[in-house]
């Protein structure tokens, strides 16, 4: 489960937080890559022991450390929250997150749903989507379709897709929640629940 530290009342955000969850393979990456550029937002720069992909740039979205320097980073209070999912530690980085709510920008998060839990319990106002597959089968065949992983993680990964859908299902931090069928439409769907939100609430303050 990740863990989250608060930021206290050092700091007066006035910024917009939306973090968004969703399955393995539902397509989570993708939304956020539109979104951060049609909003437009930022992304929370992440630490990670994975490896990298073909995509990936140092710096960019993630700094890929050992799993001594992120635990080295575990004990300075780095993080706002961090976890270890199959097998690889992830981490959202404190000081940019905290750098850019304070100066009024937008802020993408890309969590798992205890990340966004407690995100939302240390920030009321921020704006919590979830990515729903249009089915459990097509999920499979998306995994499948990437050949990334070999069956038995597939199995894994569809055993906590449900799970996390339940948890999403009964938790009220997530104010949306889309199906992703078609990438226009999701990324579209998203933006106008952003604007509808943000018209009516206020930034956020801790």
């Amino acid at each position: 489960m990740r863990n989250l530290r608060s930021l206290g009342s050092r700091l007066m955000p006035s910024g917009s937080l939306i973090f968004i969850s969703g399955p393995s393979g539902v397509g989570k990456s993708t939304v956020c890559l539109r979104l951060s550029r049609e909003l437009p937002a930022e992304f929370a720069l992440s630490a990670t022991t994975r490896k990298p992909k073909a995509q990936d740039q140092h710096g960019k979205r993630y700094e890929f450390v050992d799993e001594a320097e992120f635990r080295r980073r575990i004990d300075q209070n780095d993080f706002l929250e961090y976890a270890n999912v199959f097998g690889n530690w992830y981490g959202t980085l404190r000081r940019p997150v905290e750098e850019a709510l304070a100066a009024g920008r937008m802020v993408l998060l890309e969590i798992d749903v205890h990340g966004g839990r407690q995100v939302a319990t240390a920030f009321p106002e921020a704006l919590g989507v979830f990515i729903l597959p249009p089915s459990l089968d097509e999920l499979r065949r998306r995994l499948e379709h990437r050949g990334r992983d070999e069956p038995e993680v597939i199995n894994r990964r569809l055993d906590e897709a449900q799970r996390e859908i339940e948890f999403a299902r009964s938790f009220n931090a997530y104010r949306c929640m889309v199906v992703n069928e078609n990438l226009d439409q999701t990324v579209n769907d998203i933006r106008a629940f952003i604007s509808r939100v943000r018209s009516h609430d206020t930034p956020i303050k801790p």
